[in-house]
């Protein structure tokens, strides 16, 4: 047991404490605002304010943890052995130079995205608006290196104690947007498209799709059974995320009636974990989203504990409360888009905390490092670039014994069109990233 001092016992504090002491590193602990109970503890102890408490071991505090509500920040980084860190003290007799708890805090709570931020076309607040990419620390799981700078500080101060060890995991996950590319698509749906290839003189693409629709030739989409092979051999756990909205202009699978999509799902859902995709409509509207996990719902004859937000639509903190209040217990939305990293710089999957309500929500989110449209898409890059690239990830996540998680679509895994040359991307990625 660490007896904890602190100057004021908040919500924030007890958050903050319990991810990093209790969860990452397997200390159990205990507050106390008590100097005299403090000093006269005879265990592993460290007082975190403004004063030192005599000359027990102290880490340095900012107010971040001590305030309640929304303020703009004036925030600061420096480098501390090796690593950029946030909230950097000046005190002397001080364990660390900076402030570790208020920089969890700062990360895992997503903070910058409580306050004015430039949205993008989408709605979306994007990886360079964010500290992590501005500091020049987007590319590190920073939660866990400080988490883990204070557990050896921890260690070397007190005799037996003892960080409790993690172990890496790989996680991949699928987000089925569109589940076929031409099959199943509908009459009116399916003869526009063969028009618009028409209109371009793209005859061969013609040629293609009819071929598809009447059954002569596999649907470029249908990856699943390759997806399959992969799990099998590498006895892979993915999560699959299933868009179950109205047709719109961001939403365009497969209808929800359609009985093959409801078959396929049912299908994957024998061997894979699921979850709902919420369409981009249902992210402003509560009715649409309790619709959708209630239709999934009923396909799959079981409750909805997963989900992603389609585009990446995260608002903070309705997207979660509203995922709570019908009963998603588990949201996998934390990542940029734009570029891959770590957007609340963790790797392992914690609890959120909303800010305005100053408590715990019960959604545990599990971030993403790495999504398969960021190289190609946003960031242009060749396959091989794109390996490299994944392979920074994953070191980085094994060096701290985190959760690697990673976001692929099927139709990435189809070797056609754009996507021709990216399957060894993903074949590597599987091979590098399985412990």
């Amino acid at each position: 047991m660490i007896l904890v001092f602190a100057p004021k016992s908040t919500a924030r504090l007890r958050y903050t404490l319990n991810l990093m002491l209790r969860e990452l590193l397997g200390f159990d602990f205990s507050i106390t605002t008590n100097a005299d109970d403090f000093q006269s503890y005879a265990g592993a102890k460290f007082s975190y304010g403004k004063r030192l408490q005599d000359n027990n071991l102290h880490f340095a505090s900012t107010d971040l943890l001590f305030k309640t509500g929304i303020h703009n920040l004036d925030l600061l980084s420096k480098e501390y052995n090796g690593t950029k860190v946030l909230f950097p003290v000046n005190e002397r007799d001080v364990a660390l130079p900076y402030d570790p708890f208020a920089a969890v805090f700062f990360m895992v709570s997503r903070y910058e995205e409580h306050l004015h931020y430039r949205k993008d076309k989408f709605g979306r607040f994007t990886a360079m608006e964010s500290i992590a990419y501005k500091f020049g620390f987007l590319h590190k799981p920073v939660v866990n290196i400080w988490t883990l700078k204070v557990g050896k500080t921890l260690e070397n101060h007190f005799n037996g104690l003892k960080i409790k060890p993690r172990h890496y995991r790989f996680l991949p996950t699928y987000d089925i947007d569109q589940a076929w590319s031409y099959k199943n698509k509908g009459f009116l749906r399916v003869t526009r498209t063969l028009a618009k290839s028409a209109i371009k003189g793209d005859f061969s693409n013609v040629i293609e799709k009819i071929r598809v629709v009447t059954g002569f030739r596999k649907d470029p989409f249908d990856t699943y059974e390759y997806q399959l092979y992969l799990q099998m051999k590498y006895h892979l756990k993915p999560i699959y995320f299933f868009l179950f909205g109205k047709y719109g202009e961001y939403d365009k699978n497969i209808a929800t009636s359609n009985i093959h999509y409801r078959n396929l799902i049912k299908y994957i859902a024998d061997y894979s974990e699921t979850g709902i995709h919420p369409s981009y409509s249902s992210n402003s509207s509560k009715e649409i989203l309790g619709k959708e996990i209630k239709e999934l719902s009923k396909v799959l004859n079981r409750e909805i504990h997963h989900s992603r937000q389609h585009y990446l639509k995260l608002h903070l903190p309705d997207t979660y409360r509203n995922l709570a209040n019908f009963g998603i217990s588990k949201d996998y939305t934390m990542g940029f888009a734009a570029l891959p990293g770590f957007r609340a710089g963790i790797c392992t999957p914690y609890q959120f905390y909303d800010i305005d309500m100053e408590t715990v929500v019960p959604v545990t989110v599990t971030p993403f490092a790495v999504m398969d449209g960021t190289l190609k898409d946003y960031m242009k890059l060749s396959p091989g670039k794109a390996i490299d690239t994944i392979n920074d990830l994953i070191a980085e996540v094994k060096a701290v014994n985190g959760v690697f998680s990673s976001l692929w679509h099927n139709e990435s895994l189809s070797e056609t069109d754009r996507w021709l040359g990216w399957l060894r991307v993903y074949e590597s990625l599987i091979e590098n990233a399985v412990p």
